[in-house]
């Protein structure tokens, strides 16, 4: 055998000897995971209830990151940019999956550029208000809502996001137009709705629960099928007469080219996050829920991703929604 056989087979044999080598030795230092919106907010609270539990399994500190802006693909494209070893991670909603249907110019491919590292919770949005707005429940805010669009300021965390992505929904099932008003997160425009700047948001149970339990805002429905058991006296969309079925879910992402071995181990520390009880009991008080384990695999995450982004792209564009620059 020549040397350059030699040197060849030796190369080869030395990347199939890395990848559980690789698995041993990760993660060698602290995990960053990255949130794509405002402190305060929905991702934010989640990341940082799951980067404490997972750090005990993967035996470094897990650090969140705030990068908000430009609906979330801010925090997305610094993924992209980072090295793939793992140590830097994503948390994102159905909103990264929306975005190619939004953003003309994102500088990145979505369906290739991230690699799905595990599926984390899934619960509905709020319809929630300002406590001086006059509606006082679902039957009479939505007529209301119609009526008065044009007076009514609605918030939301950028072009993308779930807040907007809501209001969007609720235009177009109300045939009215509202008068946005973009924040760099939900967390800052909560702060505002409580303080009356704003007069509507449609946020994430996990962020809004809190300020409806202690009566700062006031909710008129939720978009799941079925009432919350945390707000029991919320009405579902459908109770309340309007149409608008919106399920949020988030997933830790990692970027491209992440060794396999990598990706399973923060897999694995995921699925130890899921099962702790302290998380469970976190969900539930956020009206939120962990996805079935049978969808705890990174093939059933990748699935759900492919399938949004084509969900995202039909529903916006039949509201009539076009990419902007």
């Amino acid at each position: 055998m020549n040397i350059t056989k030699r040197a060849a087979l030796a190369g080869l044999l030395s990347l199939g000897l890395a990848t559980p080598s690789l698995a041993q030795t990760f993660p060698t230092k602290p995990i960053t995971v990255i949130v794509s919106f405002a402190a305060g907010g929905p991702s934010d609270v989640i990341a940082r209830l799951l980067g404490e539990q997972m750090s005990k399994t993967l035996g470094q500190p897990v650090v969140v990151e705030n990068i908000a802006g430009a609906g979330g693909t801010a925090g997305a494209k610094r993924l992209v940019a980072a090295d793939p070893d793992g140590h830097t991670i994503l948390i994102h909603h159905l909103a990264l999956a929306a975005a190619p249907a939004l953003y003309a110019n994102l500088g990145y491919d979505t369906k290739a550029a991230f690699a799905p590292i595990g599926l984390v919770n899934t619960g509905p949005m709020v319809i929630t208000s300002k406590l001086a707005l006059p509606p006082t429940d679902a039957k009479s805010f939505f007529p209301y809502a119609k009526e008065n669009a044009a007076k009514l300021t609605v918030a939301h965390a950028g072009v993308g996001s779930n807040s907007h992505l809501c209001a969007v929904l609720m235009s177009q099932q109300l045939g009215a137009k509202f008068s946005q008003v973009a924040y760099r997160g939900t967390g800052p425009a909560m702060n505002d709705l409580v303080g009356g700047q704003i007069d509507i948001l449609c946020d994430q149970s996990t962020s809004a629960i809190p300020q409806i339990q202690g009566k700062k805002i006031r909710a008129y429905a939720v978009t799941s099928a079925q009432r919350l058991d945390v707000l029991p006296e919320t009405p579902t969309m459908a109770e309340a007469g309007a149409k608008l079925d919106m399920t949020i879910w988030h997933g830790l992402y990692a970027p491209k080219d992440t060794p396999v071995a990598v990706l399973d181990k923060l897999n694995g520390a995921l699925r130890v996050a899921l099962k702790d009880p302290a998380v469970i009991e976190k969900f539930k008080a956020f009206g939120t829920t962990a996805f079935p384990e049978a969808e705890w695999t990174r093939d059933a995450h990748a699935k759900l991703f492919a399938a949004e982004i084509d969900k995202w792209a039909a529903s916006l564009a039949a509201a009539g929604v076009k990419p902007q620059g």
